[in-house]
């Protein structure tokens, strides 16, 4: 099929692994999504159009998540900081320009900073309860999200703070991705960075979205409470990592 991207067995393999990866993450595992944002660049080859290659994906697996949390009310946390996210999308926007060298770092510098906030109030829990102002997240969030995909650490962080049952964690995610993720791609059509080829790309790789979709959904009533906070640190700090690669 002619309008299918010429690309190696290997590639498309890893696509397939990436799909699946980004399906079991929006319904069960948060964090694990972050991880294809790198192997989706070695499947296309180019950092930026990886971008867009991914964004279809991200948003087929939300259409997914939103559907199976549709009647968790957890989402109505989040209406106060959607004004936050889009001045960070809008800031996101403006950085496109800048090269993959600049952003990606700049990324994974504010996550971290985020991280060890974040380590410090759990540390100092037994001391005082210290609130968490939702605008740093937001904009962190818009402005990662735009640049490299890559808001997912940054708001596992601002749900842990917000103590969530992992149910109320997966929903509100669910929801706050959907529409950002939607928000996204007139920005990244404008830059050029999803076209037929990568459309074409995205249509091949709604199977196995499905299917991780349906594997996060089993897993995630399958994990325990503390578990799976530890493991959302966990996934945070190696997908951080791996952003300055």
């Amino acid at each position: 099929m002619t309008f299918l991207p010429q690309l190696a067995a290997w590639q498309w393999t890893i696509g397939v692994v990436c799909a699946f990866s980004v399906g079991v993450a929006k319904t069960g595992v948060p964090g694990l999504g972050i991880l294809v944002v790198p192997l989706m660049v070695l499947a296309v080859g180019d950092a930026r159009q990886s971008a867009g290659w991914l964004l279809p994906v991200l948003c087929t697996a939300d259409l997914f998540a939103v559907y199976y949390w549709r009647r968790n009310t957890a989402a109505r946390r989040m209406f106060s900081l959607a004004p936050w996210v889009l001045a960070g999308m809008a800031l996101g926007a403006a950085a496109l320009g800048l090269s993959e060298r600049v952003l990606r770092p700049m990324v994974g510098v504010i996550v971290l900073v985020m991280l060890a906030l974040y380590l410090r109030r759990r540390l100092r829990a037994h001391e005082v309860d210290v609130p968490v102002h939702g605008a740093p997240y937001g904009v962190a969030a818009g402005f990662a999200t735009t640049v490299a995909n890559a808001a997912g650490p940054v708001m596992s962080l601002y749900l842990l703070s917000k103590r969530l049952s992992k149910e109320d964690f997966v929903a509100t995610g669910a929801w706050l991705f959907f529409v950002i993720n939607l928000t996204k791609l007139p920005i990244y059509t404008w830059h050029g960075l999803i076209g037929r080829r990568s459309l074409a790309f995205d249509a091949m790789m709604v199977p196995a979205v499905l299917a991780g979709a349906l594997a996060g959904r089993w897993l995630v009533y399958r994990i325990p409470q503390k578990l799976f906070e530890t493991l959302v640190v966990a996934l945070t700090a190696i997908s951080t990592l791996i952003l300055f690669k």
